[in-house]
C-alpha cells in the first residue's frame, strides 16, 4: 500500500456521511415499521375476499419487507465501513491493498474495493446467491 490515502479532514467528512446516512436509515426503518403496522394493512387484510385480494395484500407487506431488508443491508455496509475508518483501513481495497478512488467513495461511501476489483469481483461472483424458496 502506497501513503495516506486520504486526509485526515476527509476522513472525519466520509465519517459524519456515513453517521448520517446510518441516522436516517434507522429513522427510515422505523417509519416502515410503523406503516407495516398501519391500520391500512390490517383494513386491507380484513377485505381480503378471493385470492386476486390475498396476492395484493401479500405483495404490499412483502414489499414493505423487502425495503426494509435493503436498508438493514445498507446498515452493516455503513458499520463495516465504520469500522473500517477506526481501524484505518477505509478507503482501502480488500482485494489489492490500493487507494479506492476518492470519487468512487464519494459515489459509494461504503465501497470496499477499487472499481477495477469490483468489476472482477462482480465479474466472478454473478448470479452467486443462496438458494431460497
Amino acid at each position: 500500500m502506497t501513503g495516506p490515502v486520504l486526509t485526515d479532514a476527509q476522513l472525519k467528512e466520509f465519517e459524519r456521511l456515513l453517521k448520517q446516512r446510518y441516522r436516517e436509515l434507522r429513522e427510515e426503518i422505523r417509519q416502515e415499521l410503523l406503516r407495516s403496522d398501519n391500520e391500512q394493512f390490517i383494513e386491507l387484510a380484513g377485505r381480503v375476499h378471493d385470492p386476486e385480494e390475498a396476492s395484493l395484500a401479500d405483495l404490499l407487506v412483502d414489499l414493505n419487507l423487502a425495503a426494509i431488508d435493503l436498508h438493514i443491508k445498507e446498515l452493516r455496509e455503513i458499520d463495516e465501513a465504520l469500522i473500517r475508518l477506526y481501524k484505518g483501513t477505509y478507503g482501502i481495497c480488500e482485494d489489492c491493498d490500493q487507494p479506492i478512488g476518492l470519487d468512487r467513495l464519494r459515489a459509494n461511501p461504503t465501497a470496499r474495493r477499487c472499481i477495477q476489483c469490483q468489476e472482477i469481483y462482480e465479474k466472478t461472483h454473478a448470479g452467486v446467491s443462496s438458494p431460497s424458496l
